[in-house]
C-alpha cells in the first residue's frame, strides 16, 4: 500500500513539472506571430503523401471547400502550400526568381534534358536560353512553321483512304510528332532519320516516370535506357550540327535558331546546349499538342452547335482564300481557337505547377484573410483544378467555347491568371502561339476534307500519366468529302 502511495506521489509530481514546464515555456519563448495557412490532416510523419499520390486534384476538390483558397500539406518533410484562384495566385505567377523558383522543384527534368541547359543553370543564363526559345517563335519564323505544318498534315491524311475507321489519338499523336520533327529538329531528321530518333525520344519519355520526380537518378532499367538514348541523341545532333557548319547550309527550324544564338557575352551555344534545348522543346510542346488536340476531336465530335460553328468558319474562309492555308489565315479562325481554348480550359496537360520559396511572403485571400507563407514552402497552383471554379466560369464542367467569345470574355472578368493552362506571368509558355497554330492546321485540313463520327464512348482522363491525357483509344469513322466543306 504504502509502495503505491509512493508511486502515486511520484507520478503526481512528474505531471506537475510537465505543467509548470509547459506554462514556463509559453511565458518565456515567444510566440510566432505568423498567420499560418490552414493544414491538410495527415498521418503522422507522412502527411497527407497516400492521398496526395492518390490523385492531387482529389484531394483539392475534398479540401478546397474546407480550407479555402490557400492551405498547406505535408509530405514527408516538405510542406506544400496551394493558392487556388486568380484572387491568389498573382504572387505565384509575378514573383521574381529569387523569391520563388522553379530550379529547385523541376531538378527532376535534368537527365532527360542533359547538363547545362534550363533548370541546370543559374537564373541568368536560363533567361538568355528562354530567349533562343522566344526568338525561335518569332511571328517571322512561325509562318515558315506553318508552311511545313500544313505540308506534313496534308501528307499525312492524303494516306488515308476514302472512308475508314481510326484511333484518332493514336494518329494526332504521330503526326504532331512528324510535325515537330521538321519545324523543331530540321529536314535531316525529318527525311532520314525519323525512325531512329522517334524511337530515342520514346525511351527518354518513358524514362520519366512518377518516381523519377522524387529520385530521377535512381537506378532502375527505365532510367538506364533513357541515359542511353540520351547519349545517343547527343551524337546524332552533333554529327548533324557539324555538317551543317561545315557546307555552310542554313534551314528554317527551330536547331538552326538555336546554332545561331548567342550568349549576351558573344559566346555561341555548344553542341551539348543545342541538343539540351531542342529536347526540352520538343517535349514541351509534342504531348500537350497531341492531348489537346485529341480532346478538341472528341468535343467537336459530341457536339453539334460548335460543330457547325467551325464548319461555317472554315466554308466563310475557303470562299474568301480558296483552299490556301497560311498563318495569317489560321489567324482568322477565332471559332476553332475558342473550342481549342476550352477543351484545354477543361483538360489542361499539366495538373501542377510548383515553385520553392526563398523568402517569407504574405497572400490575402478573396474573403480577405491574411496569411504568411514561410520560406522553404513549396508552393504550388493547379490548372485541372482553378480552371473550373464555379464564380470564375459559368457551368464551368461544361464545354461551352462562347465563354470566350466578346462580350463574355469570363476568363478575363475575374481579372488575371483566371485561365492558367498556359501557365502566365514570368514562366508563361513561350511554344503557345506554336501550339495553337500546330493544333488550327490539322483541325482545319479534317473539318475541310472529312466528315468524323465518334464511334467509342466520350474518353476519359488519364491521371496515371506524368503528362495528363486522354485514357485508352479515340476511334473514329471517317468518310472523305468528295468536294471539300460543301
Amino acid at each position: 500500500m504504502e509502495q503505491g502511495s509512493k508511486f502515486l506521489n511520484v507520478g503526481l509530481l512528474l505531471l506537475a513539472t510537465l505543467l509548470v514546464a509547459k506554462l514556463v515555456s509559453a511565458l518565456i519563448i515567444p510566440r510566432s506571430n505568423k498567420r499560418l495557412p490552414p493544414a491538410v490532416k495527415g498521418w503522422p510523419l507522412f502527411g497527407g503523401l497516400f492521398r496526395f499520390l492518390r490523385g492531387p486534384v482529389d484531394l483539392l476538390r475534398e479540401e478546397y471547400p474546407k480550407l479555402g483558397s490557400v492551405f498547406t500539406l505535408k509530405l514527408l518533410s516538405k510542406n506544400i502550400t496551394f493558392f487556388i484562384g486568380p484572387e491568389v495566385s498573382a504572387h505565384f505567377f509575378k514573383a521574381p526568381e529569387s523569391d520563388l523558383s522553379q530550379q529547385e522543384v523541376y531538378q527532376f527534368n535534368v537527365p532527360t534534358f542533359g547538363p547545362g541547359v534550363v533548370f541546370d543553370v543559374d537564373y541568368s543564363i536560363r533567361q538568355e536560353q528562354f530567349r533562343f526559345f522566344t526568338e525561335s517563335l518569332r511571328v517571322t519564323k512561325l509562318k515558315g512553321y506553318v508552311d511545313q505544318m500544313v505540308f506534313e498534315t496534308q501528307d499525312y491524311f492524303s494516306k488515308w483512304g476514302d472512308s475508314g475507321e481510326v484511333d484518332l489519338k493514336y494518329e494526332l499523336e504521330h503526326l504532331i510528332i512528324l510535325t515537330a520533327s521538321r519545324c523543331l529538329l530540321g529536314e535531316e531528321v525529318r527525311n532520314k532519320l525519323f525512325d531512329d530518333v522517334s524511337a530515342l525520344f520514346h525511351d527518354l519519355d518513358n524514362g520519366m516516370l512518377p518516381i523519377s520526380v522524387i529520385y530521377p537518378y535512381l537506378p532502375i532499367p527505365a532510367h538506364h535506357r533513357r541515359d542511353k538514348a540520351r547519349k545517343k541523341l547527343a551524337a546524332i545532333f552533333a554529327s548533324i550540327i557539324a555538317s551543317r557548319r561545315q557546307s555552310g547550309k542554313t534551314q528554317n527550324d527551330m536547331l538552326q535558331c538555336f546554332m545561331d544564338s548567342k550568349y549576351k557575352d558573344g559566346r555561341p551555344t555548344t553542341e551539348a546546349e543545342v541538343t539540351g534545348l531542342l529536347i526540352a522543346a520538343l517535349f514541351a510542346g509534342q504531348h500537350t499538342s497531341s492531348i489537346t488536340s485529341t480532346w478538341t476531336g472528341a468535343y467537336l465530335l459530341c457536339n453539334k452547335k460548335y460543330m457547325s460553328q467551325v464548319l461555317d468558319e472554315q466554308k466563310n474562309l475557303m470562299k474568301k482564300h480558296g483552299d490556301k492555308v497560311d498563318h495569317d489565315i489560321l489567324s482568322d479562325m477565332e471559332v476553332l481557337y475558342r473550342c481549342i481554348k476550352e477543351a484545354l480550359r477543361l483538360h489542361p496537360p499539366l495538373v501542377m505547377l510548383l515553385r520553392s520559396s526563398h523568402t517569407d511572403f504574405s497572400v490575402t485571400t478573396k474573403d480577405g484573410k491574411e496569411y504568411d507563407i514561410p520560406k522553404g514552402h513549396i508552393v504550388a497552383t493547379s490548372p485541372a483544378f482553378a480552371n473550373r471554379l464555379p464564380h470564375v466560369y459559368k457551368d464551368p464542367d461544361t464545354y461551352d467555347p462562347d465563354r470566350f467569345a466578346p462580350g463574355r470574355d469570363e476568363d478575363k472578368a475575374a481579372g488575371a491568371f483566371s485561365y492558367i493552362s498556359f501557365g502566365g506571368g514570368r514562366h508563361g509558355c513561350l511554344g503557345e502561339p506554336f501550339a495553337y497554330l500546330q493544333i488550327k492546321a490539322i483541325w482545319s485540313h479534317l473539318l475541310r476534307n472529312f466528315e468524323l463520327e465518334l464511334i467509342s464512348p466520350f474518353p476519359e482522363i488519364d491521371w496515371n500519366a506524368m503528362v495528363v491525357g486522354v485514357k485508352g483509344k479515340v476511334m473514329v469513322r471517317y468518310k472523305r468529302r468528295q468536294i471539300p466543306v460543301d
